[in-house]
């Protein structure tokens, strides 16, 4: 991760665990079968290889930074922050979790949660972009305010989203890391959701990079559908007849054919210009 996101995110997230006495609160050792995963967790994949070595380490060291918690109903406790422990402390066979205590309103939940999993382990970008778009659309944030509140550039945040467009196909293939962020973001920049599927199959049958999945995007635009033949302009002299029509009846007009054959299709848009048509003919002797 860029040294300049680290420093943006680590500020949101560190600030949340130092100075714990502002809060009114302190850490609190809390059983670890009152404890409930959040529901609303970005991270939906965790690696069993990941979680073992955390707990590994905690049998060793214990536990180095609380999880944040809210309390819910029955006595209960949610995670805001700190899955990873908790799914690693279970696995460690610890009874109990430290833990920070402490009521936090929906939007920030949310801002945490996020932010803690950007920080602490690259989230799938799938993942990512769909924690992103929950901010936006229940914290009613811009992409620019969500780009502030993660330390992350807006054109970052953009390229995220853009990968929620992608047909679902291809969404699995970056979710089980067949194709990268940098491949999604390649495709999410191709209009055809058909071509998309077929670009993302090739980049994965042929092990390409992200810059020879570029070239081949870009191959596969310039291909333009065949251009559609214009019509042919009339002769002069129906032309001339076709404003003569305009002007004595007000009402736009198509004439298609020649001297000798063709069409004539009026066009109304409303009653006065029908009214109007009648009334020329009423003029016209019988």
């Amino acid at each position: 991760m860029p040294r300049s996101i680290q420093r943006g995110l680590g500020r949101g997230l560190d600030s949340l665990f130092a100075g714990t006495e502002e809060w009114g609160t302190s850490i609190q050792e809390i059983a670890i079968g009152e404890i409930d995963p959040n529901p609303d967790q970005p991270r939906q994949t965790f690696r069993d290889e990941s979680i073992a070595q955390l707990a590994d380490s905690i049998r060793e060291q214990g536990v180095l930074q609380p999880l944040l918690v809210v309390p819910t109903s029955g006595g209960r406790y949610r995670i805001i922050a700190g899955e990873r422990r908790y799914r690693a402390g279970r696995a460690a066979g610890l009874e109990t979790l430290p833990c920070i205590v402490k009521d936090i309103d929906v939007i920030r939940q949310m801002e945490i949660a996020l932010i803690e999993n950007l920080q602490r382990e690259d989230l799938n970008p799938l993942e990512a972009a769909k924690g992103i778009q929950a901010l936006m659309q229940q914290c009613g944030y811009t992409q620019e305010k969500v780009s502030a509140r993660l330390g992350k550039s807006r054109p970052a945040v953009a390229n995220l989203l853009r990968m929620l467009s992608l047909p679902e196909e291809v969404t699995e293939m970056v979710r089980d890391g067949e194709l990268t962020a940098g491949h999604a973001r390649v495709l999410a920049g191709v209009t055809n959701p058909e071509t998309q599927t077929r670009l993302a199959r090739q980049a994965a049958d042929e092990g390409m990079s992200v810059r020879e999945l570029e070239k081949t995007a870009a191959a596969a635009k310039e291909k333009k559908a065949p251009a559609k033949p214009r019509k042919a302009a009339i002769p002069a002299e129906l032309a001339e007849l076709q404003e003569k029509i305009r002007m004595k009846t007000g009402l736009k007009n198509t004439l298609t054919g020649n001297v000798n054959k063709g069409k004539i299709v009026l066009q109304y848009s409303t009653r006065e210009e029908l009214e109007r048509l009648n009334e020329v003919l009423d003029l016209i002797p019988e």
